[in-house]
């Protein structure tokens, strides 16, 4: 994969899309624990966590 692109990507994302992928990959926190860092409910996490891999996959 070419770092570039990724990071081409990732800067597409919204600041909450970036930051839920950070916590959760990065940082290696479950869903849960990211929903109450960010003060969101898990299945919100999981949509918006969905929805910003979907938009990465589509700009590579």
């Amino acid at each position: 994969m070419d770092h570039i692109a990724l990071k081409e990507a990732l800067h597409r994302l919204n600041d909450r899309e970036r930051r839920i992928l950070a916590l959760r990959f990065y940082e290696g926190k479950t869903q849960m624990e990211v929903s109450a860092e960010v003060g969101i409910s898990q299945a919100q996490v999981s949509r918006l966590e969905k929805g910003a891999i979907d938009t990465i996959r589509k700009n590579l």
